[in-house]
């Protein structure tokens, strides 16, 4: 995968650029999820992956997003069909989202807990990762009765693992060691 992020971050760049000079994040982030899940879809891949020349495509992936793309969005299509990129599309829409995130100083946390959270402990949780993280925080909340009890808490590249389950198999690795 870390060869299609390669292919996609000029690409993301480019339109995150764009996007901030003309003041459309909202609207590229929203073009850019509609054009990635146009190039997931099965038909569309088959498409893709069966060697039409770059205005056939270009036609094609236009004709399925219909008014979903503005003009400047049009021109990204049409210049990754040229360069036969379209399938890198979704890892473009992932890599312009984390730019986005960035630029606006969130950050997407997902907190699995063993019960259902109540509105003053997400806010705790909220508050304290604001905080840790510097950034505004949204939740993402999953109920995992495996954990046992307490909860475990992804936000980018940190894990905070603080359920029951993780502090038994912290325990049993320290035993075995």
């Amino acid at each position: 995968m870390s060869d299609m992020t390669t292919i996609a971050r000029p690409y993301a760049k480019a339109a995150f650029d764009l996007a901030v000079e003309k003041g459309e994040l909202a609207a590229w982030a929203e073009m850019l999820t509609f054009a990635a899940e146009v190039a997931r879809n099965e038909t569309i891949q088959e498409i893709l992956s069966s060697g039409y020349a770059a205005e056939k495509l270009t036609e094609v992936f236009l004709s399925v997003c219909g008014e979903q793309l503005n003009e400047n969005g049009q021109n990204l299509i049409k210049v990754m069909a040229e360069n036969g990129r379209l399938k890198a599309l979704p890892a473009v829409c992932e890599e312009f989202m984390l730019l986005k995130s960035e630029h606006e100083k969130t950050i997407e946390a997902a907190v699995i807990s063993a019960v259902e959270l109540n509105d003053s402990q997400l806010e705790a949780i909220s508050e304290k990762l604001a905080k840790r993280l510097d950034r505004k925080v949204k939740l993402t909340c999953s109920v995992d009765e495996t954990l046992i009890a307490g909860v475990v808490i992804r936000a980018g590249d940190l894990v905070i693992d603080n359920s029951v389950r993780g502090k038994l198999s912290r325990l049993s690795d320290t035993l075995q060691s």
